[in-house]
């Protein structure tokens, strides 16, 4: 293979390859995964947020069963206190005070209590139904992998074929010509390479002036488009009989 062949090889290599990328990423199985991504992302931010409620309503809970129990045991105290011998009518009316105070603190704790419970019970459904949610998320991404693989399996062998026969391509590319033809592939999107039918690119379509032609029909047979810039094969190798 001439290094005019094999730079010609390499352009329908590297086409056919962006081609079968292009088809792997429009399956349906992509778009599916694609959308199991976006909604797991959605899910995790969610549970973030729950399990910070979550410890901050379970340390509340916490907080609310301490003062309750030392709210308690004060209230025995001074019950206590009052059953232990004679007091006069003004401590009874102040031990009576200090009792209906303790038990309003109790009576608030134990409301604040009930609404906490409640609200710990609905946080920790919400942070059960988003694990469930990610299981199930999981097994989606699971079965569209496993549905890609198999439907995408030729495509993906035909890309490694391509793959494999790309670097021999390339080995066979002088350092100059790779280095312009991968400059042209991605300023062209793709046609780094054209040939020269008579005398007009094949890309390009500008047709040669008799000067340019002349000198392009009498150089290398790789030269440079002087209108787009591509690289120009000015013999057809794949055409036998033809050339210089």
């Amino acid at each position: 293979m001439t290094e005019a062949q094999a730079l010609v090889r390499l352009q329908e290599i590297d086409l056919d390859m962006l081609r079968l990328a292009s088809t792997l990423a429009a399956m349906p199985q992509q778009k599916k995964m694609q959308a199991i991504a976006r909604a797991r992302r959605k899910v995790q931010s969610e549970q973030t947020k729950i399990f910070a409620q979550r410890k901050d309503l379970e340390t509340y809970v916490s907080e609310n069963q301490e003062d309750l129990e030392h709210y308690r045991a004060r209230t025995e105290e001074v019950k206590a206190e009052v059953a232990s011998g004679s007091h006069g009518y003004r401590q009874i009316q102040d031990y009576e005070a200090h009792l209906t105070g303790l038990a309003k603190k109790i009576e608030k704790l134990e409301h604040n209590r009930a609404q906490l419970d409640e609200d710990l019970e609905k946080v920790k459904r919400a942070e059960s139904n988003a694990n469930l949610t990610l299981e199930r998320l999981d097994d989606e991404e699971a079965a569209q992998k496993k549905s890609f693989e198999t439907d995408s399996a030729q495509i993906r062998r035909k890309i490694v074929q391509l793959d494999a026969e790309r670097k021999d391509v390339v080995s066979q590319i002088s350092d100059k010509h790779m280095s312009d033809y991968e400059a042209a592939r991605k300023r062209f999107k793709g046609l780094a390479v054209e040939k020269l039918v008579g005398n007009v690119p094949s890309v390009c379509r500008v047709k040669l002036q008799p000067a340019s032609f002349h000198d392009l029909t009498h150089g290398d047979d790789v030269a440079e488009c002087p209108y787009c810039h591509r690289i120009l094969i000015v013999d057809d190798p794949y055409v036998e009989g033809e050339g210089k």
